[in-house]
């Protein structure tokens, strides 16, 4: 498994990067391992609120259908449109590969490091 860094990360297993005020977000190596062969993606439109700890899409593969958690409150300022065409990307390059990016943002939940953060994919794998 791969845990970047420079990432932080939420306990529902998604990543967050921080770029200026906007807080871009995906769903890490181990969530994707998961998962499986992912098939669909079903994501926010831009102008979207967003909340923490609520679902704000969901991620269907060949074995499941899993609620994202949005890890930030804010408003959805850009969607990863590619995915809708390409969602095996999620399984190819998941740190590559972002869902949403949240500006305005008005709340975030308590983020881990990536030490952090492998530590409780231990506990869970």
């Amino acid at each position: 498994m791969n845990y970047p860094a420079e990432l932080n990360y939420s306990k529902s297993h998604e990543w967050v990067k921080m770029d200026g005020d906007t807080a871009v977000i995906g769903i890490s190596d181990f969530a994707q391992n998961a998962l499986g062969d992912v098939v669909f993606v079903n994501l926010p439109q831009e102008g979207d609120s967003v909340s923490v700890g609520e679902a704000f899409g969901d991620v269907e593969s060949v074995k499941t259908v899993s609620d994202l958690i949005c890890p930030v409150s804010g408003v959805v300022c850009a969607v990863n449109a590619d995915l809708l065409d390409a969602p095996e990307k999620l399984n190819s390059d998941p740190y590559g590969t972002w869902l949403i990016q949240v500006k305005e943002l008005s709340e975030q939940e308590e983020l881990i490091s990536a030490n952090e953060y492998e530590a409780l994919c231990r506990v869970e794998g």
